[in-house]
């Protein structure tokens, strides 16, 4: 299925997840990795579920894990990059998406301080995720998100909806959007309705 933008999907734990969001066109599924971080998964279920679905970019999600356990996760899963919840010490292997305030991806002198600061360790390749607030976006900030989308890839996590989805591609122009993936009811069973109205809303006509 052919979508508008690209999407990734964060929180894969089961295998219903895996295989819907493949099929649905979502280009990445994300495992979070790291055991500080809720729902973790170990490499292994990453293995796993990455054995049933193709076409589909495996990314790793890590908060303050040491760079020399994330570069060893990435070869032990096949990641092909990483979403990064803090400013790693250290070069990784992999592209990255980094979450970054609101405040500072708005500021233009604050973005341009951290893109200089950051680009070294990033030789990969470097996205930045913001985390939406739907209650607290005014017109003038989703201007200033706007023009942060012309700068770097920037990536839409958060309160995003079927709802509001046209809205913020629309406005923003984002690189991508980061959607939330969900618990099984029961081994194989799975509720999508709030994530099949996203998709349904991103299909191309």
């Amino acid at each position: 299925m052919a979508l508008l933008t690209s999407v990734l999907v964060r929180g894969i734990n089961n295998l219903s997840d895996a295989r819907y969001c493949a099929g649905m066109g979502a280009d990445g599924l994300i495992f979070t990795l790291d055991p500080a971080l809720p729902g973790a998964v170990d490499a292994a279920t990453v293995r796993e579920l990455a054995g049933w679905v193709a076409g589909v970019e495996l990314i790793g999600e890590f908060d303050e894990m040491p760079v020399s356990e994330i570069n060893r996760l990435v070869e032990e899963c096949g990641l092909q990059r990483v979403l990064l919840h803090q400013r790693p010490e250290a070069p990784l292997s992999v592209p990255a998406l980094l979450h970054a305030p609101l405040f500072l991806i708005t500021s233009n002198s604050l973005r341009n301080e951290m893109l200089l600061q950051y680009s070294p360790i990033f030789p990969a390749g470097l996205g930045v995720a913001a985390s939406l607030n739907m209650d607290d976006l005014p017109e003038a900030r989703q201007e200033a998100l706007a023009e942060a989308a012309t700068q770097f890839p920037l990536w839409l996590s958060g309160a995003i909806t079927a709802d509001t989805v046209a809205s913020l591609l629309n406005t923003i122009h984002p690189a991508g959007l980061i959607l939330e993936g969900g618990n099984e009811i029961k081994p194989g069973l799975r509720d999508f309705e709030e994530l099949e109205a996203v998709f349904e809303a991103l299909e191309e006509e």
